[in-house]
């Protein structure tokens, strides 16, 4: 077994783009329902949203790429409020049903072939990265060159290279500022009078409407707040990959989200952004060691076949799952939750 290339890959997931942009949603994630016990299962429509607003214009208008960032934030606006009029003053649970159902139809409308001429379909929008990528190449270096770390095991003959591409370096620099501008934003905000009141609303909005606090409009609040911090993620991820593709936000996506910011801990910055890396760092270790077991072939017993390499993925996905459920049990909180907190939670 190749431990070099396994301990490689790791090192790229727990630092690589796939944990920037998970943790910028579950940032936003963690604002809705970590602070405000929104139960919001269509994240990745929020996500969708930044991707096609700035797909779109610098796509089919050829206009300045901030417009397009703006756009994709005005989209989000749209969405929450479409999402939150209707559902806010209601039961929490319906909040959740009209999200997961609101995502899945704007993935559907997006790769529908009735609005091909807009959304591209299935194919999406692509070559729209150009302009971010070039002023990464201006700053950076050539996006052919590689850059990262490498280190030798004392003792052991191993050198470590974890390398990226200048491309990937320049898209990490902007995401993980992202990310620690973001947390900073959450962070000091939640210690403010608005995030007390969140915190209590959580708690028992019954008691905090009793005060005179608007509960709708705190709700509300939370809801545009954690929308357009996740919108931020679907922009990284459509520019690392210079395409917008429907099922890139499907609802999978969101419940992956979900489970990476419960592994770091509700109500926590820190729990929101390093549970995202533990868990890609976790879930491309796993993937890794069983390519490398497997080696490409199938494992049978005598004439039964065990396992092979399509049932890797899924494999894997069964793992995750329970580490997931070993955390629950001896860590509820998550690794960086406050378990008292979670004691006074009404939710």
């Amino acid at each position: 077994m190749n431990w070099i290339s396994i301990i490689e890959n790791t090192v790229k997931a727990f630092v690589g783009i796939n944990a920037v942009y998970f943790a910028l949603a579950a940032i936003g994630l963690n604002v809705q329902f970590g602070y405000a016990g929104l139960l919001n299962f269509g994240q990745a429509a929020f996500m969708a949203c930044g991707a096609y607003g700035l797909g779109m214009t610098s796509q089919y208008f050829q206009i300045n790429m901030w417009w397009g960032v703006l756009i994709g934030l005005g989209f989000s606006l749209v969405l929450a409020l479409l999402l939150g009029v209707p559902t806010l003053r209601l039961r929490a649970d319906y909040l959740a049903i009209v999200t997961i159902a609101a995502a899945e139809i704007i993935r559907l409308v997006v790769r529908s072939v009735r609005f091909n001429e807009y959304f591209n379909g299935s194919d999406g929008i692509n070559e729209f990265s150009g302009p971010f990528r070039e002023i990464g190449n201006d700053l950076i270096a050539p996006a052919a060159r590689n850059y990262g770390p490498s280190w030798t095991v004392p003792g052991i003959d191993w050198t470590i290279d974890v390398e990226f591409t200048g491309r990937q370096v320049w898209t990490l620099i902007i995401g993980w500022a992202l990310v620690l501008v973001c947390g900073a934003f959450v962070f000091l905000v939640m210690r403010s009078p608005w995030g007390r009141v969140l915190k209590g609303i959580r708690e028992d909005e019954n008691a905090v409407a009793s005060l005179g606090k608007n509960v709708f409009g705190y709700k509300m609040s939370s809801l545009i707040i954690g929308g357009m911090i996740g919108t931020f993620a679907g922009m990284m991820l459509a520019l690392d990959r210079g395409s917008v593709q429907p099922d890139n936000y499907s609802r999978d996506v969101t419940f992956f989200i979900l489970t990476a910011l419960v592994l770091g801990g509700l109500a926590s910055v820190t729990g929101s952004i390093v549970g995202p890396m533990v868990f890609w760092a976790v879930f491309q270790f796993t993937d890794v060691v069983l390519r490398e077991a497997i080696g490409g072939q199938a494992i049978s017993i005598g004439n039964i076949r065990v396992m092979d390499t399509t049932q890797i993925g899924p494999t894997n996905q069964i793992m995750i799952g329970m580490l997931l459920i070993l955390l629950m049990v001896y860590r509820p909180q998550g690794l960086f939750g406050n378990r008292k907190e979670m004691a006074i939670d009404a939710r």
